[in-house]
């Protein structure tokens, strides 16, 4: 097997990438809801400016400032990626209180909507997005019925309990809806991203039987051309000639064996290193989260083909680890670099890090399926990370330049 027949899979024809993960849901659910919040709001600046005679100027001036930097909070943390749990919970609150303490700055009561009921299916939205299922149901039910409750008082207008209950039935609905709509692609995004592990964690188990396959099929080989040979020609030898030729056959096949012992699996093939290269880009590029690609020319030098596939699965594996442990707000890139005699692939992410001391040793997917499985095929994996600081992970072969052959 030679360059023009690598033992490396070719890239798939078509690209099949993930159209639906946890970490794209939330950011696409999260954004819609700050953009949203904020129509909602201008759709009820009419309303507010009618009412400011209604409460006092203290609260009003109060509140308003708190819905509306609240609004952009939740907007800007989603664009940003980053607290968006923390704004939508901080938004779900102002408004709760804002509806409680509206009774107490009430000054004139009548039978009008308050202006900030135009915002109650944006507060549980919300909810639904930074709080558990269970707390945003609570949170679904218990504002539209506290919203009933002040309706029904002197100071929320005495309205009568029909209109009250069409009022808060009708925000109760559509807050139901964003609620079950964003449980639903969370399940289904969650259950993707299962998935995608499960075939991921498949492949290396395949992959890891091929290798146990091939290597069976190689001792089998070296037993019964050597071997079972020698012992059978020794069981037949009856005269001193066909003893002496069994006892050289003996020596052969020990000879045979000792050098088996002391090789490589590699066969001798190699392969391109542009062909490494776009297998590990086409391998990312269908994970759950995006990859920033960056490869440089890459020229037709090639490599053992145990390199390559070494490589190919290092680099795999650290760009798994960076989706599942760098956290939904990483940026992460991948960089595939040719130079001083080295083929060089970085993966690199500014999620939380981690400590590589604290990793316990039963966590075989850096220190097996990363660092030892390049250092046995000749390479090294440098790991730079510390809590909060971001991941970069180099791998190199050959480990040292000068030894490339």
């Amino acid at each position: 097997m030679d360059a023009s027949s690598p033992r490396l899979l070719p890239p798939p024809t078509r690209q099949v990438r993930t159209p639906l993960s946890l970490a794209r849901v939330d950011a696409a659910v999260s954004r819609s809801a700050g953009a949203i919040g904020i129509v909602f709001f201008l759709q009820s600046a009419p309303v507010l400016f009618g009412q400011l005679h209604d409460t006092t100027p203290v609260w009003t001036g109060v509140v308003i400032a708190l819905i509306v930097l609240s609004l952009l909070a939740a907007l800007v943390a989603s664009v940003a990626g980053r607290f968006v749990q923390y704004a939508t919970v901080a938004f779900a609150a102002v408004f709760l209180v804002v509806m409680l303490s509206w009774p107490f700055a009430v000054v004139h009561p009548n039978g009008d909507s308050p202006w900030f009921y135009y915002l109650m299916t944006v507060a549980t939205g919300m909810a639904a997005i930074g709080l558990s299922v269970q707390s945003a149901t609570v949170y679904l039910f218990a504002v539209p019925t506290l919203y009933a409750a002040l309706r029904l008082t002197s100071a929320g207008g005495g309205l009568s309990p029909l209109k009250v209950t069409l009022d808060s039935v009708y925000s109760l609905m559509l807050g139901g809806a964003i609620l079950i709509l964003v449980t639903m692609l969370r399940s289904a995004s969650s259950h993707v991203d299962a998935a995608q592990a499960t075939a991921l964690d498949r492949y290396s188990i395949a992959v890891r039987q091929h290798a146990t396959e091939a290597e069976r099929v190689r001792v089998d080989a070296i037993v019964h051309d050597s071997v079972l040979t020698t012992l059978l020609t020794a069981a037949r030898a009856y005269d001193p000639e066909a003893k002496a030729f069994a006892a050289s056959q003996a020596a052969a096949a020990i000879a045979h064996l000792r050098e088996a012992a002391l090789v490589t699996p590699d066969d001798g093939s190699v392969v391109r290193i542009a062909l490494v290269a776009d297998g590990i880009r086409d391998a990312v590029k269908q994970l759950a989260a995006p990859f920033a690609v960056s490869i440089a020319r890459l020229g037709p030098r090639a490599i053992p083909s145990v390199a390559g596939e070494a490589m190919h699965a290092a680099a795999v594996q650290a760009a798994v680890n960076s989706v599942n442990h760098a956290g939904p707000d990483a940026h992460r890139s991948l960089r595939i670099t040719d130079h001083d005699g080295a083929l060089h692939v970085e993966i690199i992410d500014d999620g939380v890090g981690f400590e590589p001391a604290r990793v316990p040793r039963e966590r075989l997917g850096v220190r097996v399926s990363i660092i030892e499985r390049l250092a046995n095929a000749g390479g090294r994996a440098d790991i730079r990370t510390a809590p909060g600081a971001g991941t970069t992970i180099e791998l190199v072969w050959p480990a040292e330049p000068e030894a490339a052959p």
